[in-house]
């Protein structure tokens, strides 16, 4: 996968998209790039930060403490909620309800950017939206510094990260021209300012809660938001205006043709394809920290590394692994031809089978004693190298496939398949209590060879479109 792949991977300014560029302010640049993109990408890293801080958390809190007998009676109209959900589910242990929590929160994140760009489209725009966003996002982080607001601080998670997510990405790519040769790379910086704040998010909000209280934990993560809000503000000067638009305007849409039906087709029937591939990736903010926390030997220099700093470890790796992957497909490049977008997405997927199989040996050569730290470093590694061929990738497929009549809608739609994916982490985790962990996670690298299988079949129907695409 070459940086201009993954560039175009990241960004949602893509044909058929309304956004324009406009000129603004005094067009002052820094290393080469607009203000705003600064602005925007240090926006960008602190709400990742609160967001993946409050989520490596999550699982872990509702274990530890809120839904313990002693606390979870003072959640406001849980009683209500468990029975929706054991109504689905059946009976719930605690870790199971957890696990169904998560799943169902970290769906409606992936869900509601779709609402998010409805929003900005049709009534606030972007500015607006994501204001909004941000401020539903701060409140819902010092809402879970309370045991009563707990579902009201994930409902506002959630509809505040759709308000803000999508439309923050398009906003970077409408402060270029067409033809700024400095466009190629501000998805690059922006992907970067994301992975600071992923990595330092489980040092600092995951120590917080783990060694000196849940709430302090959320409480760096509502700090977090607090400060990326304020930096937006105060951007807001260097960003593009949004241009005004007429009903009839927004009205005219360019007609599907017959073949931008099949592509559609195509591309919603990979969604649960890839949602399945995503199954064993997706599970480690889930089952997968209980189950660490549990089995690791988290032994470190004398004192005992908290469970969330995994997730700084899987981040790393991801960047890692990622950077590895361009170089390496850009060396490849060189001496034969780089495989089609397909082609590398069936490769994530066999990747990643690798990586729940070792899993699942670590699990049952450990005797029931604990697991050395370096078959997580080995997992971890491995599975990012299968991530960074998948979601990427996978993004970068939907783009170029896109029917010009939705192609700013299709990066929504793309987004599903995450919502899919953890809503199958929810229900796949509520079944760990119910076998050994040798098989729990052989069960995920059987459903990951699944997606594997079936992208392989698919395959031939999405080089075919490929090869019309190139043609036209």
């Amino acid at each position: 996968m070459s940086e201009a792949q993954i560039s175009t991977a990241l960004s949602p300014d893509i044909k058929g998209s309304e956004v324009k560029t406009v000129s603004y302010g005094s067009g002052r640049r820094v290393f080469g790039h607009p203000v705003g993109l600064w602005y925007l990408a240090f926006t960008e890293s602190w709400e990742r930060f609160s967001y993946y801080g409050m989520q490596t958390l999550l699982v872990l809190y509702m274990v530890g403490q809120l839904l313990q007998p002693q606390h979870i009676q003072n959640v406001a109209g849980f009683g209500q909620f468990r029975a929706i959900l054991e109504s689905v589910y059946g009976p719930l242990s605690i870790q199971a309800l957890a696990s169904a929590i998560f799943g169902i929160y970290t769906g409606l994140v992936y869900l509601t950017p779709v609402m998010g760009g409805w929003i900005a489209d049709r009534w606030l725009g972007r500015t607006r939206t994501i204001l909004l966003g941000g401020i539903l996002m701060t409140l819902g982080h010092f809402l879970m510094a309370f045991d009563v607001s707990f579902l009201w601080a994930l409902l506002c998670l959630a509809v505040g990260t759709g308000c803000f997510k999508g439309n923050i990405a398009v906003q970077v790519g409408s402060l270029y021209s067409k033809g700024d040769n400095a466009r190629a790379d501000a998805f690059q910086i922006f992907y970067l300012a994301i992975s600071a704040g992923v990595i330092a998010s489980p040092l600092i909000c995951g120590t917080l809660g783990e060694v000196y209280g849940w709430h302090y934990g959320f409480g760096a993560a509502g700090v977090g938001m607090a400060v990326g809000l304020a930096v937006y503000v105060a951007g807001l000067r260097h960003l593009p205006k949004e241009p005004q638009r007429s009903k009839t305007q927004m009205q005219e849409r360019v007609p599907m043709t017959r073949a931008d039906w099949m592509m559609l087709g195509l591309l919603l029937i990979m969604l649960p394809v890839l949602a399945l591939a995503l199954l064993g990736n997706q599970q480690i903010f889930n089952a997968y920290m209980i189950w660490a926390q549990n089995s690791y030997d988290f032994a470190l220099f004398g004192r005992t590394m908290p469970t969330s700093w995994l997730i700084t470890f899987d981040a790393v790796a991801s960047v890692a692994m990622l950077a590895l992957t361009v170089l390496f497909w850009r060396w490849w490049s060189r001496h034969r031809p780089e495989p089609v977008e397909i082609t590398k997405l069936v490769i994530g997927a066999v990747v990643t089978v690798f990586a729940f199989l070792l899993l699942s040996f670590a699990a049952q050569s450990s005797g029931g004693g604990k697991i050395s730290l370096w078959w997580a470093v080995a997992f971890h590694i491995i599975n990012s190298v299968g991530f960074a061929h998948l979601v990427p990738v996978a993004l970068a497929l939907y783009v170029r496939m896109a029917p010009q009549a939705i192609g700013a809608t299709i990066v929504g739609i793309f987004y599903l398949h995450l919502f899919a994916a953890n809503n199958l982490v929810g229900w796949a985790g509520t079944r760990m209590e119910t076998m050994s962990a040798a098989h729990f996670w052989i069960w995920h690298a059987v459903a990951v060879g699944i997606s594997g299988a079936l992208l392989m079949i698919l395959r031939i129907p999405i080089k075919a479109s490929m090869s019309k695409i190139a043609e036209s």
